[in-house]
């Protein structure tokens, strides 16, 4: 069989703190290892989801159980936030014109080997703990760091760890120092994983209506700057650093060595990843014993991330993942919501209402309000 040569576009995108961008490059690549390399990106972009959705249901369950009060996102704040993407975005198109992207990317690597580490550390530490003998000298410490004395003493860190949890550190240091001086595709992808696990189990959003701004906007962002500017193809091959998930076209060919890369940013994975785990959040509320919303929601993710690379070949033109993700990931559990008479229990939905109910001022009447309800 003749090798192919047709030129393969790559969805790229860079995210920095709250900025994702999506840009296509061209590069040659056969059918077969294409095809690895997609249904890869396709399957690491689930999986987090999947995993993260699942985690962020019992986290907010233990929050609960502590009577802590989770920070979550406001409908201002969802809204605001592709203004401040955009911001953050050409501001650091602007970094790299003025400064030598080599150094950026020098300390971009030392921040994020630290943050990796930790990330990675928080997903695998319960594995750890169960695969280490029993035998092993387990002792437990806790760290409080306060600031001020006497009554104006605030608690700014209390920490509870054990030996088990020193050693999963330093096994992700490990998997951090191959990243930072190797920059190894495989130790990219261990930390890009681990970054969007945390995100999607613990970013909150609160309600679906916020969800829905927040997605709504960022479907505008992404068209913009995809199809608008240079500027998000110009930060996403300037920027390095373990915030997009790689996959090699030729790994057939050349084995772990390989070198020519398919990449899907974490951005087009957590944003939607945290409107589901929120949809499987108010599937549990329901008490039906079902997760049709988030299965339904999930199943939309797969059919939207499919899309996209199909478009993107189709055209041979850059695609904005969002572009396909926000109508199915949005339209689809609504109009579920829909058929089953569910829109008004969907939207009234909060993950912390308490904190409403303290705001309001009159917890007795507003409680009454909600059993009416």
């Amino acid at each position: 069989m003749a090798e192919s040569t047709a030129e393969s576009p790559v969805v790229v995108n860079a995210t920095l703190n709250e900025t994702q961008a999506n840009v296509t490059t061209k590069i040659p690549a056969t059918p077969e290892g294409m095809a690895v390399a997609y249904s890869s990106l396709v399957i690491m972009a689930l999986l987090p989801i999947f995993y993260g959705s699942f985690r962020s249901v019992r986290h907010h369950k233990e929050q609960k159980e502590s009577g802590e009060q989770p920070e979550t996102m406001s409908s201002k704040d969802a809204a605001m936030f592709p203004i401040i993407a955009s911001c953050t975005l050409f501001g650091l198109y602007v970094f790299f014109q003025i400064f030598s992207k080599e150094y950026i990317n020098l300390l971009l690597a030392v921040y994020f080997f630290f943050l990796g580490v930790l990330a990675l550390a928080h997903i695998t530490s319960p594995i750890v703990s169960r695969i280490i003998p029993s035998a092993f000298p387990n002792l437990e410490y806790h760290l409080i760091f306060t600031q001020g004395k006497g009554e104006k003493k605030e608690e700014l860190m209390n920490y509870e760890f054990d030996r088990k949890d020193l050693v999963c550190l330093a096994m992700c240091s490990v998997v951090g120092g191959w990243y930072l001086y190797k920059k190894h595709w495989i130790a990219n992808n261990l930390f890009g994983l681990a970054f969007a696990v945390n995100g999607i189990e613990l970013l909150s959003l609160n309600r679906v209506s916020t969800g829905c701004i927040l997605l709504g906007g960022l479907f505008i962002y992404d068209i913009f700057w995809v199809f608008g500017t240079n500027v998000m193809v110009t930060v996403a091959k300037s920027f390095e650093a373990p915030i997009k998930l790689v996959f090699p076209q030729d790994l057939l060919e050349k084995g772990l060595g390989a070198d020519n890369f398919a990449m899907l940013g974490l951005g087009d994975i957590v944003i939607p990843g945290i409107f589901i785990a929120l949809l499987l959040r108010f599937d549990v509320s329901l008490k039906k014993n079902s997760k049709t919303y988030f299965y339904a929601s999930f199943l939309a993710y797969f059919l939207g991330l499919v899309a996209t690379i199909f478009v993107m070949h189709y055209f041979k033109h850059a695609q904005p993942a969002l572009l396909y993700l926000v109508p199915a990931c949005i339209g689809v559990p609504l109009f579920v919501a829909l058929v089953r008479g569910e829109l008004k229990e969907m939207f009234g939905y909060e993950d912390n209402p308490e904190k409403l109910e303290v705001a309001g001022g009159d917890n007795s009447d507003s409680k009454a309000d909600k059993k009416k309800d």
